[in-house]
């Protein structure tokens, strides 16, 4: 199958421009949803590297991916970011673009934030979304989570973390960094917890996690599952960690192209 990839920029009004990257399959796809990737918390659309086109051949969608706002050719960020900021990117700015480019069927695909935002869009626009895969997705900051953020603010002072991350954020390294971390570590208000959110979710929902993941403990995917339902499948992947699409790409992409075949076209 032949697929057109382009890139570019997406008004979403109040002064936001999101930087996107379609996929789109020359022959015409008969009532396929498509497959929205949603990135991790530092991450952008090249760090998926070839992935979406992998998922575009493998499961037959067309594939959005797209950069939230700081990242990459976005809008940039100020500090400091809202506690409240995946909130607000899946309930806001998800069903903009989506509705801005007129895609009224998709399935979400969330690495970490992205999974985590994924939830909470499935949730706020039900009958746009028609399946829902994570990655590492968090419903709440456990003590993995805590402690693998600290470990990486050491990584990022003593080793070349800052220069492998900056060959994708550039001049924004700093900035994002900071987003990231001080945003998960500092004390807040209200707890995060996005559990309130997984019983409006309505359509089928898998769930990954790697069985060596250094940011969440198992209960994130147990507790998803839990709060969506019967709807929801839990995968968990050996000898991964945090990035089941690098660690363990074979067996993610086809978990992803079966249960979308299985559970979400059928």
């Amino acid at each position: 199958m032949s697929v057109q990839w382009t890139d570019s920029l997406v008004d979403l009004g109040h002064n936001m421009q999101i930087s996107i990257r379609m996929g789109r399959h020359n022959s015409q796809v008969e009532g396929k949803p498509t497959l929205v990737l949603l990135h991790e918390a530092l991450g952008t659309i090249r760090m998926w590297k070839d992935v979406p086109e992998e998922l575009a051949e493998k499961t037959g969608c067309d594939v959005l991916v797209y950069e939230r706002q700081g990242y990459g050719l976005s809008t940039p960020i100020e500090l400091p970011r809202d506690d409240d900021y995946l909130i607000e990117e899946g309930e806001v700015w998800l069903p903009r673009l989506l509705n801005r480019l007129g895609l009224n069927q998709v399935i979400l695909l969330g690495h970490s934030d992205g999974g985590s935002i994924a939830l909470i869009g499935a949730a706020t626009i039900p009958d746009q979304v028609c399946g829902i895969i994570t990655e590492a997705a968090h419903i709440y900051i456990d003590h993995l989570t805590t402690a693998g953020i600290i470990e990486a603010v050491e990584r990022y002072k003593t080793t070349n973390l800052k220069e492998r991350l900056a060959r994708y954020l550039g001049d924004r390294t700093d900035t994002m960094f900071r987003a990231w971390h001080e945003t998960w570590l500092r004390e807040r208000k209200h707890p995060m917890d996005f559990r309130p959110w997984l019983p409006a979710i309505q359509c089928p929902a898998l769930i990954i996690q790697g069985e060596d993941d250094q940011y969440g403990v198992k209960e994130q995917v147990t507790d998803i599952c839990s709060g969506i339902g019967a709807n929801a499948e839990p995968l968990f992947l050996p000898d991964c960690g945090h990035v089941p699409h690098f660690e363990a790409r074979d067996k993610l992409v086809s978990a992803v192209a079966d249960f979308i075949k299985l559970r979400v076209i059928d």
